[in-house]
């Protein structure tokens, strides 16, 4: 075979287009003739390389002038090592097993090194409080609270009223319209209210916290605040940390709120029940301790998913395809724990509350 002319990147597309096409042979050495080739550039090596890939047989390169030697040179390096790869074959169930095994563990012991840095950086700052960036703080405290005021109250308020709008079908039928009251205050307080906030917060402000940092990682601004001395623990996590800590609780707080101000609607407009009565209902129905126990639960939460998010995007590494991975990740971390945790708090309350 002579080519002839150029192999660049003009004439390049259309050459593999013929090779394509070509009937090369199968049993018998393939010698390339390039003594009439003009020119030739990077284009033109993946032209010989495609060459080499489609002959079944050895190949040779022949009458090579001196000035297209390194590219003659270049497609057999690469020819050589993709047909000294290994087949690529599909992992077994026990391979794809012992591989997410080895994942969790590594993930959790990289989890444990986070939370020992962030107690140490807590006990830094409750040291010398000037540590601790105020400002971010508060910053950190309007986006995951105030800025989460009307989606938290339009979902509380919907799922007061559907769930008292449910339950009036059945309590009904036994002339009980009052204790819709006492089931959509109790079911709110005690599970609903805390578990749908920290869903809430976990997509928004979870999933922010492990963009911000995985943006942060990608542009080397981490590597830049280490190489300068910051902690970067206490300048990233630590403000995050503690702003959800603080308005977390708040948030379940509106939430209940709005919650049962959804099942008021459906009692005084459905029910015949008067405001007055629903309320009263609501006030004995509900005690301190259902309310503390709420907070303390929202608290646990809310460290699950600032942890959670900042975990995550430390944990970024590449370009923006891990971030959105890390970003995704932080999320659905931070639903599974809330969850586990608010399951191991149940069987807490039920034997031991």
């Amino acid at each position: 075979m002579t080519l002839r002319g150029p192999v660049d990147k003009s004439t390049g597309s259309a050459l593999i287009e013929a090779l394509s096409r070509a009937d090369l042979p199968k049993n018998a050495s393939l010698h390339v003739d390039l003594q009439k080739v003009s020119r030739m550039d990077d284009f033109g090596t993946l032209v010989l390389l495609h060459l080499a890939r489609q002959s079944s047989s050895p190949i040779r390169f022949e009458h090579v002038p001196p000035d297209l030697t390194r590219f003659v040179d270049m497609a057999r390096t690469m020819g050589k090592a993709s047909s000294s790869r290994p087949p690529c074959r599909p992992a077994c169930w026990l391979e794809r097993l012992g591989d997410t095994t080895l994942n969790m563990l590594h993930d959790s012991r990289n989890m444990l090194i986070f939370v020992g840095d962030v107690l140490l950086s807590l006990i830094s700052v409750l040291r010398s409080p000037s540590r601790l960036r105020g400002d971010d703080t508060l910053i950190h405290m309007q986006r995951v609270g105030a800025d989460a005021l009307p989606i938290v109250a339009l979902i509380s308020f919907l799922l007061g009223l559907i769930m008292a709008f449910m339950s009036a079908v059945q309590l009904e039928q036994f002339g009980a319209n009052i204790y819709v009251a006492s089931l959509v205050s109790l079911s709110m307080v005690r599970e609903l209210g805390p578990i749908m906030t920290a869903i809430i917060v976990a997509g928004r402000s979870g999933s922010a916290f492990a963009a911000e940092i995985g943006s942060m990682r990608v542009a080397e601004e981490i590597d830049a605040l280490t190489t300068m001395g910051f902690d970067i623990t206490a300048f990233l996590v630590l403000p995050r940390l503690l702003a959800t800590l603080v308005v977390q609780p708040l948030l379940t707080l509106f939430s209940d709120f709005f919650a049962i101000a959804g099942g008021l609607v459906v009692g005084v407009t459905l029910l015949d029940l008067t405001t007055h009565g629903y309320m009263v209902q609501t006030i004995n129905t509900i005690s301190m301790s259902d309310v503390l126990w709420s907070v303390l639960k929202t608290m646990l939460f809310a460290l699950l998913i600032a942890g959670t998010g900042c975990f995550r995007g430390f944990q970024v590494r590449g370009g923006a395809d891990s971030v959105g991975r890390a970003t995704t990740s932080s999320v659905v971390t931070s639903i599974f724990l809330i969850i586990l945790a608010d399951s191991i708090l149940a069987v807490i309350q039920r034997y031991w509350g």
